[in-house]
């Protein structure tokens, strides 16, 4: 194996074993960490952070100045520099600080010659007072970042139980080919043991034929098998990444890990219906992401009242002679101040009574999306609730068949061996266990990938 990694993630739960393993723990670890799905979601969240600190940018102080002469027919009708400093704040008020410097001779009576400075304020007193187009992208932006981590969790969700429905389906298919290989191998060996029966006159002839057709009959089987473990050994690859965003085939060597009590194992996965449906309610990442977005459009709501209210907008500065602002305490409408009053307001207020339609009804279309989604989750915890139900029962239930037919096949062994029966009951018991066998663990692999779809249903996967 090239990368180093995933050799350690291989044999990390498995230091003093021969053959490397892989554990289901080791795999989603690989999944999480290198595949593209995963990473594209990490960098939905990476730009909603962007988002956000591009929206903080409209709360920034910003600088200017301005600057602006004019010299005609040899007069210096003015020359104007005025630097300021502007900053937004919280509440839509505007604090603002400035230099004015003024010479000339051709001046608006209404400009002040020489050099003046002003503390300045802008105040919304109706529209943008509580909400503007500023806070609201900082809010949507926050909320869509919120959003974005629930995508996220979502993404992961699915990738995860895709990933696990092709761990669970290469185990079974390396699992049934070793039940075959046994198989294969008592085949073997009972064509060897006939034909020495046969030639020291122990057994007709017909049973070489019997035996070697059993023989026949795994080794195609096991060919089938085989060819069944590679694909599942392929499909499982794909979700196998290395840090190079290039893929990484599993080695052949690579064995799933044994697990010797299934219940048990499964013991610390939650399977109590009241329970999942109650963490899916809660945290499910697809109901969660359904409720930032209708928050991020009741702030659209809230910003398009805005617009059925008239605008009216008051400013106020407090003039001072000279490069330095005065910060004394004076009355506000006696001496050196500039105020101004703007009102606007649409007569018939079409565009802000549509506006704020069209954002109420955004949030009802998407309200009803949630309570569909809701339901979707529900009806599908509770058919996985009772799937797995139903696959313990069977498993139980093959368990103890598989358990008689091995026994059949050892009662017809110690018949045959006493001459009572026949190499055809022998094979025809050994391929009846066979199939139990290969049933049992196909029951396994299924319950093993019903219960992370399970878990993927209720959004607790991740």
């Amino acid at each position: 194996m090239k990368n180093s990694l995933l050799v350690f993630l291989f044999l990390s739960f498995t230091s003093f074993a021969q053959t490397p393993v892989l554990y289901p723990e080791a795999f989603l670890k690989i999944v999480q960490t290198y595949h593209p799905l995963a990473k594209q979601a990490s960098i939905g969240v990476q730009k909603s952070e962007a988002q956000i600190l591009q929206a903080r940018g409209g709360f920034d102080p910003i600088l200017s100045h301005y600057s602006t002469q004019k010299t005609f027919d040899g007069k210096n009708y003015y020359e104007y520099h005025a630097p300021e400093l502007s900053i937004p704040t919280w509440y839509g008020i505007e604090l603002s600080s400035g230099i004015e410097n003024l010479g000339g001779s051709r001046l608006n009576p209404s400009q002040t010659l020489g050099e003046t400075s002003y503390l300045g304020i802008s105040v919304p007193l109706a529209k943008n007072l509580f909400l503007d187009q500023r806070r609201a992208s900082l809010q949507q932006a926050k909320l869509m970042n919120q959003m974005a981590l629930q995508q996220q969790r979502s993404v992961l969700n699915e990738l995860f139980s895709d990933a696990m429905a092709s761990y669970w389906n290469w185990v079974k298919s390396v699992r049934v080919l070793k039940i075959v290989d046994q198989n294969l191998q008592i085949a073997e060996a009972r064509v060897s043991f006939v034909k020495r029966s046969v030639e020291l006159g122990e057994r007709p002839a017909i049973d070489t034929l019997e035996a070697t057709t059993q023989l026949q009959y795994f080794d195609n089987l096991y060919q089938a098998k085989w060819v069944e473990r590679e694909n599942a050994r392929l499909s499982l690859s794909v979700y196998l990444w290395q840090e190079n965003n290039s893929p990484q085939e599993l080695p052949a060597e690579v064995q799933p890990a044994e697990v010797t009590n299934e219940f048990a194992w499964i013991a610390d996965f939650d399977l109590n219906l009241s329970s999942l449906l109650e963490k899916a309610y809660a945290n499910h990442p697809d109901l969660s992401a359904y409720q930032f977005k209708i928050q991020g459009l009741q702030v659209e709501k809230k910003l398009k009242f805005q617009s059925l209210l008239p605008k009216l907008d008051v400013s106020y500065n407090a003039l001072s002679k000279g490069l330095s602002p005065s910060l004394e305490a004076r009355p506000l409408f006696e001496n050196n101040y500039q105020y101004g009053i703007k009102f606007e307001m649409p007569l018939r207020l079409s565009k802000g009574r549509a506006d704020y339609a069209l954002a109420k009804l955004k949030i009802e279309e998407e309200s009803l999306n949630l309570a569909q989604k809701k339901q979707q989750i529900q009806v599908k915890v509770n058919a996985y609730v009772n799937q797995v139900e139903s696959l313990k029962k069977q498993i139980q239930t093959q368990e103890k068949a598989l358990k008689n037919y091995q026994a059949l096949v050892k009662a017809e062994e110690s018949r045959f061996a006493q001459g009572e029966s026949s190499l055809f009951l022998i094979n025809s018991r050994e391929t009846k266990a066979m199939e139990a066998a290969e049933k049992l663990t196909e029951l396994k692999a299924y319950l093993f990938k019903t219960i992370y779809a399970l878990q993927a249903s209720a959004g607790v996967l991740i």
